[in-house]
């Protein structure tokens, strides 16, 4: 009887507290959220999210519009269908969907909770919608892998972005996730993790496999690896020798810079079959997304990872320490852009190839042969566009069609500051020293004003400096590269350079139209020889591969194909050109491209191998 009465009591109890709502407040209590990987739902997952008692009448729910670091506009509202809201009985709520990513809901109140489900970005890749950057995006495969960037799982209440979020992800008992996010409790079949606020949140991505993880101990950095694999050809144990090696070397090149003590690398190996087509990777605070194609040879596969993950760990420098109040205080739904690219992509990438000559990974002919490369690639872009104003609109047109160019003029911007600072300090300063200096006074919690940065550099350098921003990163007027490398002892000249059929390096001659999926091949740039031969022109959209439909959707597991090709393999390609379909015939053959090469000059002076031996060893 007692045990009855007991019950009876709490039950009037928890009603009175609901009727006159003496309950936390959003902002004094967790967001609860729980993501339901093991009863999934017609290839969605159901999240619920429970936050405090709201003291307003109406109250707006997010799914962010974009992500720092994907310079996109990417709508992950639109993977968000049935989202419902009850109140503390459980009765249903009104809800009103304002736009793709918003939702209003007027009895707040009386908000308990929501529920929604989500659709994965892999499967929807070329369908018309705003398409995801792989690494950027999210997959649900029952029972086998879920890939979770939680700002396509998880969004926010306005206002309420301060608030600290618990997250359990309720799985089947054989996958086991793996991220950066401070844990709260493992048992199988259930995980749970705390963020102090929503950026922490999308911050984490969570990658959730039956594939065993691997872990390295780097001095004070421990470095997690997870890789998913679809057919089991590679394992994390597998790719821990290169990328221990990889690692320390960046640390001996970062030196006294303190970034983390754990870093995750989450990798996901697209198959043939799959979805992923976008392939690159995200940074984080602690952790990276990759998205690779599964067929890469095993040399391909550590090659690229090692430049691709690189650049995502020396991100630590710069934006997510180094940055401006546009990052700090990002609004993931009216995003406000910094005009500072030409540092957050570019040093990150000029410092993904330079930390490898520095530190033996490379020799001196390849890192000139990538400078050569970018050189050639950045020519695909408007080069009179000036860096700054790009970067400020690079959601919009004409700017965002030249973002990627932060990988290749960007990462130039930087050689050729770095080589005219070594100048002006006698072989003491160089782009790095620079970046370490303003890393001792902004961290991840003090930005600096966007407009002020230029000013700041000149201070810390010379007058000189201050010039070279407005004429070549403020301003219109291209870089002369040679004039740039010969202060250094450095020619260009022109030379043959393989590279694969669809791909020179990093940077690949087809794109897609992601309005109706179709991939065309890229207008004003060089095509190799391979492609020249069989008579492909720029603007010929592909129809068919080897009797393969090419679209959006199939493109990643063709691209893939294209890598284990002999020259004898036979290509059989149909095109639309100007509404005429023309069969192209040939073989795969060698492809190489024409490139400006760089190489050392006999007849440089004392002064200038000196300079240069400043530049390349630091």
């Amino acid at each position: 009887m007692r045990r009855i009465l007991s019950l009876l009591f709490w039950a009037v109890l928890l009603g009175s507290c609901a009727a006159v709502k003496n309950l936390p407040s959003a902002s004094e209590v967790a967001v609860t959220t729980t993501l339901d990987l093991e009863s999934v739902n017609g290839d969605r997952v159901r999240v619920d999210l429970n936050p405090g008692a709201f003291d307003r009448d109406t109250v707006r729910f997010f799914i962010p519009k974009t992500v720092p670091g994907t310079y996109s506009i990417d709508d992950y509202g639109q993977f968000i269908e049935q989202l419902e809201a009850f109140d503390y009985k459980g009765n249903p709520l009104p809800v009103f969907r304002e736009d793709v990513n918003s939702w209003v809901i007027p009895q707040a109140t009386s908000l308990d909770r929501i529920a929604y489900y989500v659709n994965d970005s892999y499967d929807s890749e070329g369908e018309g919608s705003n398409d995801v950057f792989s690494p950027a995006g999210t997959n649900i495969l029952e029972g086998t892998h879920f890939m979770l960037n939680m700002h396509g799982f998880v969004g926010y209440f306005e206002g309420y972005t301060e608030t600290p979020y618990e997250i359990t992800l309720i799985t089947p008992e054989n996958l086991k996730p793996y991220t950066s996010l401070t844990p709260m409790s493992s048992d199988p079949g259930g995980f749970a993790f705390r963020a102090g606020r929503y950026f922490e949140v999308i911050d984490n991505p969570i990658q959730v496999t039956a594939q065993q993880g691997a872990s390295i101990e780097l001095d004070d950095i421990t470095v997690n690896l997870s890789v998913y694999s679809p057919t089991g050809a590679y394992k994390a144990e597998d790719l821990k020798a290169f990328i221990e090696r990889m690692m320390r070397a960046q640390k001996a090149f970062l030196g006294e810079i303190d970034g983390t003590r754990q870093y995750t690398i989450l990798l996901y190996l697209s198959g043939l079959e799959e979805d992923a087509g976008g392939f690159g990777a995200l940074e984080h605070h602690t952790s990276t997304v990759v998205v690779l194609p599964e067929i890469l040879p095993a040399d391909q596969l550590e090659k690229t990872m090692i430049d691709v993950v690189s650049h995502e760990f020396f991100h630590i420098l710069t934006p997510l320490n180094v940055h401006s109040e546009e990052i700090q205080y990002f609004d993931y739904n009216d995003p406000k852009m910094s005009q500072h690219l030409w540092m957050y992509e570019g040093a990150t990438e000029y410092f993904a190839n330079l930390f490898q000559i520095q530190q033996g990974l490379i020799d001196e002919d390849d890192f000139y042969s990538r400078i050569a490369e970018k050189i050639e690639f950045a020519q695909a872009y408007d080069d009179r566009m000036s860096f700054t104003e790009m970067s400020r609109g690079v959601l919009e047109e004409p700017y965002a069609s030249n973002y990627a160019n932060v990988y290749q003029k960007g990462a130039l911007i930087n050689m050729a500051l770095d080589i005219r600072l070594r100048q002006l300090s006698g072989g003491a300063m160089g782009v790095l020293d620079l970046m370490k200096t303003l890393s001792a006074k902004y961290d991840k919690d003090s930005p600096f004003r966007d407009s002020d940065l230029f000013d700041e550099i000149e201070a810390l350098t010379y007058p000189e400096i201050r010039e070279f921003f407005e004429t070549h990163v403020i301003g219109t007027t291209p870089i002369d590269y040679g004039a740039v490398l010969s202060e250094v002892g450095v020619s260009m000249e022109g030379r043959e350079m393989p590279c694969s059929f669809f791909l020179n390096g990093e940077i690949p001659f087809i794109d897609a139209n992601p309005s109706d999926g179709s991939i065309f091949v890229r207008e004003g740039i060089l095509l190799n020889t391979s492609m020249q031969a069989l008579g492909l022109q720029g603007g010929d959209v592909l129809t068919r591969l080897n009797g393969k439909e090419v679209n959006l959707q199939t493109i990643g597991g063709i691209f893939g194909e294209t890598f284990s090709w002999t020259a004898e393999t036979p290509v059989v390609l149909t095109v639309l050109r100007e509404g005429e379909e023309y069969l192209l015939e040939g073989v795969a053959g060698t492809p190489t491209v024409h490139q400006k090469g760089i190489a050392p000059m006999e007849t440089a002076t004392a002064e200038q191998v000196r300079l240069r031996q400043a530049w390349l060893k630091g």
